[in-house]
Parts: structure tokens; sequence; C-alpha cells
């Protein structure tokens, strides 16, 4: 797929063909084309590079990284420090997706040390987690999504809630009410997730 969005890219940007007329040309649907073009402009110059180069696998790429640019593109900038920091350092598949498992989901201090390129230390770490929840109850399975949830979620309050578009007077309203909730019970939280930290930290 890489190589035929590359392909559809030299011809939009090149030859200055429209979607509609590549499509024609090559007997595929507009739509077919534009997910096509959308794959390289999501990626940014310095991945294509990485990936086309064969510094970082394609495969990985394709189906590791790009899930975490779904939620928007403020994780663009995180996926590029990724690709930089691990490409062309020889690893598995398997490595780089228990890093990058790590990297998007875990702590800050995960991060730290794939930026620093200490993956022996990490993948070390790494391997003191059941790959499956096989040895845990259901409601620890139960709490370990609710836990992935609020984490993509509140990324995504962070990021949206600086929008200079938020101005209707009727969202406005509504937020107010909802963000006064959730300040009221943001002691408890954070209570809990320390407990819950020191807690898990000591087992």
């Amino acid at each position: 797929m890489l190589e035929q969005a590359r392909f559809i890219d030299d011809l939009h940007t090149l030859h200055k063909l429209s979607v509609a007329e590549i499509a024609e040309t090559l007997s595929r649907s507009k739509s077919w084309v534009t997910m096509r073009l959308g794959i390289l402009g999501e990626m940014g110059e310095r991945v294509q590079e990485k990936v086309f180069s064969g510094a970082f696998p394609v495969y990985s790429y394709m189906y590791t990284l790009r899930q975490h640019l779904r939620g928007g593109g403020g994780q663009r900038g995180e996926v590029e420090k990724f690709v930089e920091a691990v490409s062309g350092r020889k690893l598995s598949l398997r490595e780089i997706e228990q890093l990058a498992q790590g990297y998007f989901r875990g702590p800050e201090w995960f991060r730290s040390e794939v930026l620093a390129g200490n993956f022996g230390l990490v993948l070390e770490r790494m391997k003191q987690v059941p790959e499956a929840p096989d040895g845990s109850n259901e409601l620890e399975r139960v709490l370990l999504r609710d836990l992935e949830l609020l984490g993509k979620y509140l990324g995504r309050v962070v990021r949206k809630s600086q929008d200079p578009r938020i101005e209707t007077r009727a969202f406005c309203a509504q937020a107010n009410l909802l963000a006064s909730g959730l300040l009221s019970r943001l002691g408890a939280l954070t209570q809990a997730l320390r407990t819950l930290h020191d807690r898990t930290g000591k087992a």
C-alpha cells in the first residue's frame, strides 16, 4: 500500500493529475486514491525517509504506528520521535511493537528511556508484564481497560479544550457544568491513582 501511495503521490504532485484523473487512469475509485494520498500526508517527510530507506520496517509503521495517528494530529510529533529513536537499531518487529506500546500508553519515564536509546532496560521491564490477561481476574481486566480509556480521553480533552474555535454560548453553558462536576471529583481521582500506583509498584 505504501508503494501504491508513493506512486499516486508522484502522479498527483509531479505530473499534476487530479484525484479524478488518477482514479480513471488506474480504474480505481476516487476514495481509493484519496486514502493512499492521505497515508503519505500523515507520515511526514522524516518518517517517509526512514521507512522508504529501510531504516524503519514498513510493517511496523503500517500495523503498529498508524493506529496512534488516528486520534488526531497531536500524536504525529510523537510518532516522528519514536521512529527517529528506533530506526536503524536492528530491532525485531516484536520489539518495536513492545516499545511502541510502552511509549504511547506507558508512563513518561518509559518514553524518556526509549528516546535515550535504552531499549534493553525497557524491554526487560516489559517482560515483567503479562502479554495476555490470563493471569488477571475479570475486575483487573476491566480496570486496565478503564485506565487505557481514561488516558486516551484525558489527552483528547486537553488538546480540544485549547482549540480557539470553542466559542458558542450553547457549548460553553454545557461544558461549564460538566467541567464543574469533573473538577469536584478530581481530588478523589488523583488520590485513587496515586494509591493504585503505589500499590501496584510494590507487587
